[in-house]
C-alpha cells in the first residue's frame, strides 16, 4: 500500500522563489512554458567555472531543500521540479495570492488544477 503524502504548503517556497518561479512560468515572447520542461539555465563562459550551470540564488535554496533537482547532461542545463517541489508548485498555483489563475493557467492545466478547455472529462 503507497501512502498518500500530504501536500507541501505554500509556504514551502521563500517570496524570492515563488518570484523566481512566477517569472520562469510566464510568458516568453509569445510562448507559454512547461513545468515538464524545467527551467533552462546559463553557462559560465570562462573562469573557474567555465561550463557549469549558472544557478540563480533563487534556486539554490530549492536545490538544497530537494524541491528541484540539476540535470546538466544536455546542452543547456535544466531544473526539474522534484515530486515534493511538484506538490509545492501545485499548492502555491492553487492559493491566488500566490498566482494569478488568469495568468497561469496554463501551468494550472498542466498540474490538472483546472480542465483543459476542449478535452472532455472521462467518466
Amino acid at each position: 500500500m503507497s501512502e498518500a503524502k500530504p501536500p507541501a504548503p505554500p509556504a514551502a517556497f521563500t517570496p524570492a522563489e515563488r518570484d523566481y518561479i512566477r517569472r520562469e512560468l510566464d510568458m516568453f515572447f509569445s510562448t507559454l512554458p512547461s513545468v515538464a520542461e524545467g527551467f533552462q539555465l546559463k553557462t559560465w563562459r570562462g573562469g573557474p567555472h567555465a561550463g557549469q550551470p549558472k544557478v540563480p540564488q533563487a534556486a539554490v535554496g530549492l536545490l538544497e531543500r530537494g524541491l528541484m533537482r540539476l540535470d546538466a547532461t544536455t546542452r543547456w542545463p535544466r531544473l526539474f521540479f522534484t515530486d515534493a517541489g511538484l506538490a509545492a508548485l501545485q499548492a502555491m498555483m492553487a492559493d491566488r495570492r500566490f498566482a494569478d489563475p488568469a495568468k497561469f493557467a496554463h501551468v494550472r492545466q498542466e498540474l490538472g488544477l483546472d480542465p483543459v478547455p476542449g478535452h472532455a472529462e472521462q467518466p
